[in-house]
C-alpha cells in the first residue's frame, strides 16, 4: 500500500512547489526591483508629468494623475512580478526538472496550482509593498476595506501568473516569452483602463477595453481602492470581481489541459 495518501498526493506536490517557487524569489532579490522598481518610476514620472492637468469623470478619485494612476501602478507590480517569475518555467525546462515533475505519479492539477500559487504569492506580496504608498495619496484603508482590496489583488494575481504559465508552456527561450509579452502583456494593461479611463477613450480603442478582462480586474481594484466614493466605472463591483473569477478558472482550466498533453 502506497504511504501517502490521496489528498497528500495532491497538496504535497502542491506545496512543494509553491514553496520551491518562494524560495527561488529569496535567492534572487534583483527581481524585486525589477517588479517594484520599473512601476514605481513609472508611477512617479507619469503621474507627476500629469499632475493637476487630468481629470477625468469616470474616476473616483478626487485628486491629480498620481491618484488615478496608483491602482494602475499597482496593477503593473502585479503584471511584472507575474512575467518575471513564469520565467522560471521555461529554465526549469532547460534544467530538466519540469520533466522530471511530469513523470513523476502526480496530479497534474496539482503541478499547475503550485507553480501559479507561487507566483500569484509573489505577487501579492510585492503589490502589499505598493500599497504602503496609499496613505501619501489621502486614501486611508480599513480593515475590512483592506481586506476587499488584498483578495482582489490575489484574484488578479492569479489571473496573471495563469496567463503567465500558458504562455510560457508554449515556448522554449526566454526571448520569445518577452516578445509574446510586449506584444500581448503589455497592450493589455495598457487598455485596461490603468492609464486612461474607458469613457475618453475612442470608439476603437473602447471596444478592446470592453473585452479586454484585464479591464474587469483594474475597475474591480480602482472600486475597492475609493470604495464608496462616486464614479462610473465599466460596470458594478461584483460584476467585475465575477468576471475576474470566470477568466481565472478559464485559464487554469487551459493550463492544465496543457500539462496533460504539451511536450516537452
Amino acid at each position: 500500500m502506497d504511504s501517502l495518501s490521496t489528498p497528500s498526493r495532491f497538496f504535497l506536490p502542491l506545496y512543494s512547489l509553491w514553496k520551491r517557487e518562494v524560495i527561488r524569489f529569496l535567492r534572487q532579490r534583483s527581481r524585486v526591483v525589477g517588479a517594484l522598481g520599473t512601476p514605481l518610476i513609472f508611477w512617479f514620472l507619469i503621474g507627476s508629468g500629469f499632475g493637476s492637468s487630468f481629470r477625468s469623470g469616470s474616476s473616483p478619485a478626487t485628486g491629480d494623475y498620481l491618484e488615478y494612476f496608483f491602482p494602475g501602478s499597482i496593477l503593473m507590480v502585479l503584471l511584472f512580478t507575474s512575467i518575471f517569475s513564469n520565467i522560471s518555467l521555461i529554465e526549469e525546462r532547460h534544467e530538466g526538472f519540469l520533466l522530471g515533475v511530469l513523470v513523476a505519479p502526480l496530479s497534474r492539477l496539482s503541478l499547475v496550482l503550485g507553480k501559479i500559487l507561487g507566483v500569484a504569492t509573489l505577487a501579492i506580496l510585492q503589490g502589499s509593498v505598493f500599497l504602503f504608498l496609499a496613505p501619501f495619496l489621502g486614501i486611508l484603508l480599513g480593515p475590512s476595506q483592506l481586506v476587499l482590496v488584498m483578495g482582489i489583488m490575489m484574484l488578479i494575481s492569479l489571473n496573471l501568473s495563469a496567463l503567465g504559465f500558458v504562455i510560457a508552456w508554449q515556448l522554449d527561450s526566454i526571448q520569445g516569452f518577452h516578445a509574446v509579452m510586449n506584444i500581448v502583456l503589455i497592450p493589455m494593461w495598457l487598455l485596461s483602463g490603468a492609464l486612461f479611463p474607458l469613457s475618453g477613450a475612442s470608439g476603437w480603442v473602447r471596444v478592446i477595453m470592453l473585452v479586454n478582462p484585464l479591464t474587469y480586474g483594474m475597475s474591480a481594484l480602482r472600486q475597492s481602492l475609493y470604495f464608496g466614493l462616486p464614479g462610473q466605472e465599466i460596470c458594478s463591483l461584483s460584476w467585475s470581481v465575477g468576471i475576474t473569477i470566470v477568466f481565472g478558472a478559464v485559464l487554469i482550466f487551459f493550463s492544465c489541459l496543457q500539462a496533460n498533453r504539451k511536450k516537452i
